[in-house]
């Protein structure tokens, strides 16, 4: 006859057989899928960028007006990071993932239906907040990883992630020429739903820690000031994505104003070439587990600095833009690569240094881009170009601010 401690045992195994069963698809299988799912929902934050010259159109002014829309989404998702990715740490993800899809799903469809850009500023803001899932699933990507490979699967997230980013360029820029602008957010809301309820499925069904819920949010300035690794992470980071991001956002301004005259998809397809810098993500992961972090940020940001003044001759060359977009993309998934993999094993708490180190990073971004849409509209691209240059400069000279 069994024992007591046996029949306990085996209930409890037969208990917890669902949940490995639930979230344990075939490896391969659940990478793609996240990957997907990170194309999918990061594209969101970047809709609003490729089509501000149609908003302009359709709410009667200007597109240096408008220019702020872009910005607000990346604040959105900075403040997004900031409440919802440390919940990684200790909520069910399950039911995490498939909440803030239904939230995002709402908040787009609001804003294909926003009637001026206040309106839309607000749904954009909330989408963005809540479009936060692929900081979700990166640290639960790192942990599934073998150690001498992490690197390269958190590489194959980050560049689903930077595919949906110049995607969004891309295709919202045909599509809004093609269908309008608010065609564009609501195909987008259709899969989000999907994608993300797909990924919920596959996710753990219980939480990961007890305690209080926003227990991560409360340790974030704690964790940063015990991991100067953490810290570094932090400001090169924003540092790059903020010089991408002024350049970035409003590059569309550039392209359809005066100096060049191009359409909204015309424009769009210049994404293209920054599509083809996401290639980089899987080698930058592989130098990344062979040499280091540091070398490869060290070599990102050279990149960077290259592409900056290449920017600013794209003024008048459109060659130069081409080399630009390609460098700079290149540059920062290079970075981005290193420096998420740092964040994420520099700490016992992954989804709260992956909070801190992403939003440093958005914010960094947003303030960039703001700054970029001010700078084009009195000082025209080269003082776009301007700003870009100095964030890299901030960005690597204050990660060495302290020991």
């Amino acid at each position: 006859m069994p024992s007591a401690t046996t029949t306990t045992s085996r209930r409890a195994g037969q208990a917890q057989a669902p949940l490995r069963q639930a979230r344990t698809p075939a490896p391969g299988l659940f990478l793609t899928l996240i990957a997907v799912c990170s194309a999918v929902t990061a594209a969101n934050i970047y809709l609003a960028a490729p089509l501000l010259s149609l908003m302009a159109r359709d709410f009667g002014s200007s597109p240096s007006a408008v220019a702020w829309i872009a910005s607000v989404a990346q604040l959105g998702y900075a403040v997004g990071l900031l409440f919802f990715a440390p919940l990684g740490d200790s909520a069910n993800r399950r039911r995490l993932v498939a909440g803030l899809t239904l939230v995002t799903t709402v908040a787009l469809g609001a804003s294909a239906a926003a009637p001026g850009a206040t309106a839309l500023a607000v749904a954009i803001f909330v989408a963005s907040a809540t479009t936060v899932i692929p900081q979700l699933l990166v640290p639960l990507v790192a942990e599934r990883a073998p150690a001498d490979r992490r690197a390269r699967h958190v590489a194959a997230v980050i560049a689903g992630l930077f595919t949906g980013i110049v995607g969004a360029r891309v295709l919202g820029g045909l599509a809004g020429q093609a269908f309008g602008w608010r065609w564009v957010f609501a195909g987008a809301a259709v899969l989000t739903l999907v994608l993300g309820l797909a990924t919920a499925l596959v996710l753990p069904s219980r939480r990961r820690r007890e305690g209080p819920l926003f227990a991560g949010l409360a340790a974030l300035p704690s964790v940063l000031r015990r991991s100067p690794d953490l810290w570094r992470a932090c400001l090169r980071q924003a540092g790059m994505f903020g010089a991408w991001s002024a350049l970035w956002t409003s590059l569309t301004l550039l392209l359809t104003g005066p100096a060049y005259g191009l359409s909204t998809a015309t424009a769009g397809l210049f994404g293209l070439f920054g599509l083809t810098a996401s290639a980089v993500a899987p080698l930058a992961g592989g130098f990344v587990d062979r040499f280091g972090a540091a070398l490869v940020v060290r070599s990102a940001y050279l990149l960077a600095a290259v592409s900056v003044p290449l920017f600013w001759l794209g003024g008048q060359a459109l060659a130069a833009l081409f080399a630009a977009a390609i460098a700079i993309h290149a540059a920062l998934v290079a970075s981005h690569v290193a420096n998420q993999t740092l964040a994420l094993t520099a700490t016992s708490t992954p989804a709260t240094a992956n909070t801190a180190y992403v939003v440093a990073g958005f914010a960094g971004g947003a303030a960039a881009s703001a700054l970029g849409g001010a700078a084009f509209s009195h000082f025209g691209w080269g003082g776009v170009c301007a700003v870009a240059g100095v964030w890299l400069v901030l960005g690597w000279v204050a990660s060495w601010s302290r020991r």
